[in-house]
């Protein structure tokens, strides 16, 4: 490889780290929601040159996390109700579309699998963490949409997921995994039973939140982002 290509690569992977590191504070709210980033503190903290800061900053912009003020720089996005349900609406529908594209192919021994994830990882909480707990569960879906074999259609269910898991965390504690467990169960068994139409409706109501839900979850998260503390 060419000397300059070794630092193009380099210079990339420094990105690709700090766009990572960036990503996990915007997702759970290390930043305040208006609050804007300091792009010299940043770089300071995570021992590099304000360039791979800025590049990182972009794609988070382009993605959702933060925003972008022309003249002013960036800024941590704000916990919007709307939002939020529009992502939830986003994900059944990626979610249930995929039901209907995988019930055309797949067979009885990749649904096992998932199966065997959930006697693996149980209904009980056990000694988990929230973030665990929402982990596990993430996991559980982006397995089941990859069965459609749209790699497009997973990737985007991940990115949904990464901008709603801080809501998520929150309302996990609340939430009965017990019930949760078993819905993923009747998805399954559904699938298996040759009957989309059922498992689109267990599904759908799964995932859909009402906007009481997201609210309480969002007036929750206000209060504990603003628990006194060291901020950027």
């Amino acid at each position: 490889m060419e000397p300059d290509a070794d630092i193009a690569v380099e210079a990339e992977s420094s990105v690709d780290r700090v766009h990572q590191a960036l990503r996990d504070m915007a997702m759970d709210y290390r930043f305040k929601p208006g609050d804007r980033i300091n792009e010299g503190a940043l770089a300071k903290l995570l021992g590099v040159s304000r360039t791979p800061v800025r590049e990182a900053l972009n794609r988070l912009s382009v993605e959702g996390f933060l925003t972008f003020r022309a003249g002013r720089g960036f800024f941590c996005r704000e916990l919007d109700p709307q939002e939020i349900f529009q992502l939830f609406e986003l994900r059944s529908v990626i979610e249930c579309g995929g039901v209907l594209l995988m019930a055309k192919h797949v067979k009885a021994e990749q649904l096992e699998l998932l199966v065997d994830f959930l006697d693996e990882t149980g209904p009980e909480a056990g000694d988990r963490s929230v973030e665990q707990l929402v982990a596990l569960d993430e996991h559980f879906h982006e397995q089941l949409i990859a069965l459609t074999n749209n790699m497009e259609m997973v990737k985007t269910l991940a990115h949904i997921n990464r901008r709603i898991r801080f809501v998520r965390w929150i309302h996990m504690e609340t939430s009965d995994r017990l019930t949760t467990q078993n819905e993923h169960r009747l998805v399954l068994a559904a699938l298996k039973n040759g009957d989309p139409a059922r498992a689109i409706e267990i599904l759908s109501r799964h995932i859909q939140r009402r906007h009481e839900e997201i609210l309480s979850a969002i007036r929750e998260g206000y209060s504990r982002i603003y628990v006194p503390g060291p901020t950027i």
